[in-house]
């Protein structure tokens, strides 16, 4: 298990409580963006932006490249689907 995957934003679902919708791979859940929000920044300032993803929590911001780059070192470690495939099992929880 990887400690964070690449994930792009793709909407805010409760800018209030600093909530997202991720994409993970074709995966989308909803995750907590409250960590990598800038002070002057809204939520919405965040869709399209690319974070690492760990147990429900965007823990840092990544560049486009960078995150190409990892889901490509992780598709080719076997991870990706193995992460997939738990935020599948665990949104349907």
């Amino acid at each position: 298990m990887c400690l964070g995957i690449p994930g792009q934003i793709v909407a805010i679902t409760d800018a209030s409580r600093g909530l997202a919708t991720v994409d993970v791979a074709g995966v989308r859940r909803e995750i907590s963006v409250a960590f990598i929000k800038r002070d002057g920044e809204t939520a919405e300032d965040l869709i399209g932006a690319w974070v690492l993803v760990h147990v429900g929590f965007a823990m840092s911001r990544i560049d486009e490249d960078e995150a190409a780059e990892t889901l490509k070192i992780l598709a080719e470690l076997g991870e990706v689907a193995q992460e997939t495939e738990a935020m599948r099992t665990s949104a349907l929880a």
